[in-house]
């Protein structure tokens, strides 16, 4: 990507956005490939990450961990909790915050899902550090653009 020349400027393979467009399907077809098995979506794997980091925590923590509004979460948590992987409540001490926790089922999903992370970074073909630099540079871009940090 270069803004040098403007002859160029508006070519396709001149724009950051198609790369990462065209990287995120490639990753998300893999993901989905990946998460068949389990019976996850790539959206549910992302919540279950954070449950299976920290157990039990308010809907608002997940949507933020996940930079996700209530909106989009709650339907996802909902078909969650359908199939067995979670449960929703209300906090005793504040009846306005939702609680998810994992339930058994959704527990043991994290020894399946195991392998996950190791065959997805196989299929990248980066090592350790071209991956670590490419994250780096993904959340620099983030920061930049939306002023967040995370």
């Amino acid at each position: 990507m270069s803004l040098d020349d403007p002859a160029t400027d508006l070519q396709l393979d001149a724009q950051l956005c198609f790369r990462l467009y065209r990287g995120e399907r490639s990753l998300l077809g893999t993901y989905r490939e990946l998460l068949d098995d389990l019976g996850l979506t790539y959206p549910q794997y992302l919540v279950m990450l954070v449950l299976w980091e920290e157990d039990d925590l308010p809907v608002s923590q997940i949507g933020n961990r996940l930079s996700l509004d209530s909106g989009t979460l709650s339907p996802l948590l909902r078909r969650m909790e359908t199939a067995g992987w979670l449960s929703r409540t209300r906090d005793p001490a504040d009846e306005r915050v939702v609680r998810v926790a994992l339930t058994t089922e959704g527990a043991a999903l994290k020894q399946r899902a195991a392998g996950v992370p190791r065959t997805l970074a196989e299929r990248t073909g980066l090592d350790a550090e071209e991956a670590a630099t490419l994250s780096g540079l993904l959340d620099k871009l983030c920061t930049n653009l939306t002023g967040d940090p995370r």
